[in-house]
């Protein structure tokens, strides 16, 4: 069925209430990509129980009303992934056949709308419980918030593979 993968990157922001001696504090913080590393396994567990509640195997994909993507893209998830020592948030489309230009931009648009909208509005309203105390993870930062196709961090670094600057 499938004989290719798309994968879309994004920046993360995530916000921590430590446990304190009487319960979680009340003075949230931002933590950095870096820091938000020890909490990958937390995040992708959270993500997991929340694809649980998808209607088929589709994932994001059952949702899109392009007609054109809805023939190619049969299925889109959400994840996390440690990309040159930060973490990453990543949605993987599986396509049945090569998207045009014109139809990754589309794509690109959708998986923009899911985050800051649809799932991710959704998925950044349910605390993480970790040993630190509370974490909520959002896949939308409306400052400095970009899209990057898997390709784009590759070519910012190529002798890592990932990294430099990917954010504009």
């Amino acid at each position: 069925m499938a004989n290719e993968t798309m994968r879309i990157f994004f920046p993360l922001k995530i916000i921590t209430y430590s446990q304190g001696e009487y319960g979680l504090e009340d003075n949230p913080m931002e933590i950095t990509p870096a820091e938000a590393v020890d909490y990958e396994d937390a995040i992708l567990a959270a993500i997991a129980k929340e694809n649980r509640h998808f209607e088929n195997n589709s994932g994001l994909a059952e949702y899109i009303h392009d007609e054109v993507l809805n023939e190619k893209v049969y299925s889109l998830y959400p994840s996390v992934e440690i990309v040159d020592g930060e973490l990453w948030g990543v949605m993987t489309a599986g396509l049945k056949e090569s998207l045009s230009g014109e139809e990754v931009a589309v794509l690109i648009d959708y998986v923009c709308g899911q985050n800051s909208d649809g799932y991710g509005e959704g998925f950044e309203q349910r605390p993480i419980k970790t040993s630190d105390g509370e974490i909520y993870v959002s896949f939308w930062n409306h400052e400095n918030y970009s899209l990057k196709l898997e390709q784009d961090m590759k070519n910012s670094s190529p002798d890592l593979g990932y990294g430099g600057q990917v954010m504009g």
